[in-house]
């Protein structure tokens, strides 16, 4: 037993130094000359070399290589957002304010509502449906599968739902910096940080992108893109209610239903309260920083070492048809939202 479990323990430090080694990589690539000139920060690198990965040598590695990936993806990328609470403090939720609670609110209800709707109208699993909708409404993939320890679905269709959300995510992480630097969204870079957390899938993403812009968007966005998270818990709360109760459902009422409760959320939130009465040197805090800055990096490496086209095909194409609907609901209503009713909650 001793010797399985060590085996199992190195199998998986095994795929947390890949991705380390490709985190280091994605850090020398970031500080080239082109790289620094299209603003793209070693997060951004460090996806694009998972994604290249995903689709070229990942089968050519051990399968007992994939736990410690998804050890990145999960659990290194909430201590990653855990310790960017030293990035922020309260002063800086107070002054997002109003605004941010009124638009993340709109926007997690109306996309999980507008999902529902759609899987109706497409005549798509309402598992799926309700699992894609969660998670383009709240945290992406680990909205995904907070819901799915809640109606505990067929594996795949999870996994159709992850994929989907992961998909849509990344495109807006290289959509956003893309549409703010040109122009076409005449955002403040206090509103581009609005409307980045209130409408991005992954926290990740949204690290991603806000760092990408500028540190004034990222800290908006980031702050913003927490509210949401947080509203994973009353989401879910609803969702059991409504399984207990048999609503939208097939399977029986009286089966208990386990609650994931994204505490890293919690510890995020007491990271910047710690922070806001500046206890610790500026030179520490910086420190701090720069590990976080490739916890997050590994962590955005990991997710796009799990972005691989063979998973897009298997999925058919109503999921995706789904999760594109509400990718322009959120670009489209997170927008209106943005322009004309934050500006009157100010």
């Amino acid at each position: 037993m001793n010797i399985k479990l060590s085996n199992e323990r190195s199998s998986m430090l095994h795929g947390i130094l890949l991705i380390a080694l490709f985190s280091f990589s994605a850090f020398y690539i970031g500080e080239t000359a082109w790289v620094k000139a299209l603003s793209l920060s070693p997060m951004i690198v460090g996806i694009a070399l998972g994604m290249l990965y995903a689709n070229s040598l990942r089968n050519n590695l051990p399968e007992t290589w994939v736990p410690g990936i998804a050890f990145c993806s999960k659990r290194i990328l909430r201590l990653g957002i855990i310790l960017y609470g030293f990035r922020l403090t309260f002063q800086d939720v107070f002054l997002v304010g109003l605004p941010a609670i009124i638009n993340d609110t709109i926007i997690v209800a109306g996309t999980i509502l507008w999902g529902i709707f759609l899987g109706r109208l497409l005549k798509i699993d309402r598992s799926i449906a309700l699992l894609t909708a969660c998670g383009s409404a709240i945290c992406g993939a680990a909205a995904v599968l907070g819901v799915d320890g809640a109606i505990r679905p067929q594996p795949y269709k999870t996994a159709v739902a992850v994929a989907t959300v992961v998909i849509f995510g990344t495109i807006s992480m290289f959509l956003y910096p893309v549409m703010f630097r040109m122009g076409f969204l005449h955002f403040t870079p206090e509103q581009m940080g609005l409307y980045t957390g209130s409408t991005l899938h992954e926290v990740a993403h949204v690290v991603g992108a806000g760092n990408a812009m500028s540190a004034t968007v990222s800290d908006t966005a980031v702050i913003v893109k927490m509210i949401r998270v947080m509203m994973l818990v009353p989401v879910l709360l609803i969702i059991t209610y409504c399984v207990g109760r048999g609503i939208g459902t097939d399977e029986p009422a009286d089966q208990k239903r386990k609650i994931n409760i994204p505490w890293f959320a919690l510890l995020f939130l007491v990271v910047i309260g710690f922070n806001s009465m500046h206890l610790l040197p500026s030179n520490l805090t910086d420190a701090i920083n720069t590990f976080d800055t490739f916890l997050l990096t590994m962590a955005m490496t990991a997710l796009g070492a799990e972005t691989s086209i063979d998973k897009f095909k298997r999925a058919g194409y109503k999921p995706f048809l789904l999760a594109s609907l509400l990718y322009v609901w959120l670009i489209g209503g997170g927008y209106l939202l943005t322009r004309y009713l934050a500006p009157v909650l100010m």
